[in-house]
């Protein structure tokens, strides 16, 4: 399926003529994954309410698990002897594995960050240390197994305003990325994909673009957004990213999974994204629509017998009603499942009618429906449509 010494073909198919926006088929070991693309999080191998098989039946190509997460919970020597991630949790096709660096951000508290790498204490053990470095990083990765792998990064929260600090880590992840290549032991099988750092800062996201693309690479991620700034610093810095990165090579936008972020970024010339949000929500008991969250908790769905979306083909909409999940919201197991099985089919059928908007030539119709549909009664001036359809 795949050439060897090439895990990764990236074919673009189809492209906007008035933004960036482009649909491509990215052959991988474990199969063909269309793009653009939304990967949901199975942070320790497991995708919380689904099982690996109703993710096939849902149409699902690619999924995310985190490497410091497994590297603590079952380890690599458990990982080597179940022979990958694959075969450990039955899941055949694709895989894309966090190196770790976002615990810098999200465990700041609890961790310790030096040019060796990230010193973090445990999250099983209160007294016990892990240490993070780009090598062990990999090493974990390769144990895995999965068909993309991130370098370790050093992650900076989007809103510190300490440049000094920014550009320290720009520098450093681009240093920790020459420890993980180096140290990568199965590169006809799995790609590394280096993350351009610097935050908000346009020259040192310059910095970070230039000096990846200089490394022989497959893909390349944006990272360090959607942690707080606003929409207008958000968007232009990912404009920036694209016109930087190669064009013949998947772009990956980290932790970004809102609709509006999915549709825009799109037209910014995004292939790929993923983000805990639609399973996370899920959980406390919100369902996803065009129209935005409903929040099945409220009493004024308790005696409302519609389905979620009526538009939606998936087995919750097709067969409960808003009236039954409002009784069983963050109460029982069932409704994880079910709310858990609609957003990811809502986040799916957003992908695909995107991909099929770019395929038709009807992209920016599309943008102006889709923001018309979700801020039906607002002017929204940080949606400048065209901006986005222009890109």
């Amino acid at each position: 399926m795949f050439a060897k010494n090439k895990p990764l073909i990236f074919n673009i198919s189809s492209e906007c003529k008035t933004s960036k926006a482009r649909v491509a088929k990215m052959i991988l070991p474990h199969g063909e994954v269309d793009t653009p693309v939304f990967m949901p999080v199975g942070t320790q191998g497991t995708l919380k309410g689904m099982l690996p098989e109703q993710l096939e039946k849902l149409g699902l190509q690619i999924l995310l698990a985190n490497t410091y997460h497994l590297g603590t919970k079952p380890g690599v020597e458990v990982l080597k002897k179940a022979g990958g991630l694959h075969k450990f949790m039955n899941w055949n096709r694709a895989l894309l594995t966090d190196s770790g660096g976002f615990q810098m951000v999200s465990l700041l508290k609890l961790a310790e960050i030096t040019e060796e790498g990230v010193k973090f204490q445990s999250l099983n053990e209160q007294k016990a240390e892990v240490m993070l470095t780009p090598e062990h990083s990999i090493e974990i990765q390769n144990a895995i197994g999965a068909d993309i792998i991130m370098q370790l990064d050093d992650v900076v929260k989007t809103t510190n305003p300490d440049k000094k600090r920014i550009e320290e880590s720009v520098h450093r992840t681009t240093r920790w990325l020459d420890r993980c290549l180096t140290a990568h032991k199965n590169p006809d099988t799995q790609n590394i994909f280096p993350i351009v750092q610097g935050t908000l800062y346009e020259d040192l996201r310059i910095i970070s673009a230039n000096d990846h693309i200089k490394r022989d690479v497959n893909g390349f991620a944006i990272g360090g957004l959607s942690g707080g700034e606003s929409k207008d610093d958000f968007w232009k810095v990912v404009h920036l990213c694209t016109n930087l990165l190669p064009k013949d090579k998947p772009r990956y936008l980290m932790g970004v999974g809102f609709a509006v972020d999915l549709v825009v970024c799109c037209a910014l010339g995004v292939d790929m994204f993923d983000c805990v949000f639609p399973t996370r929500t899920a959980r406390f008991g919100c369902a996803l629509a065009m129209t935005g969250q409903l929040n099945l908790k409220k009493k004024e769905y308790a005696k409302d017998f519609n389905p979620i979306d009526k538009d939606c083909n998936c087995n919750t909409c097709q067969n409960y009603t808003r009236a039954y999940l409002h009784g069983v919201v963050t109460l029982y197991p069932v409704a994880c499942h079910l709310l858990t099985e609609h957003n990811l089919a809502f986040q799916l059928r957003l992908m695909q009618n995107i991909r099929d908007s770019v395929q038709e030539n009807r992209f920016p119709e599309f943008v102006g429906n889709f923001m018309v549909n979700l801020y039906p009664d607002k002017k929204l001036s940080h949606m400048d449509k065209r901006f986005i359809v222009s890109s």
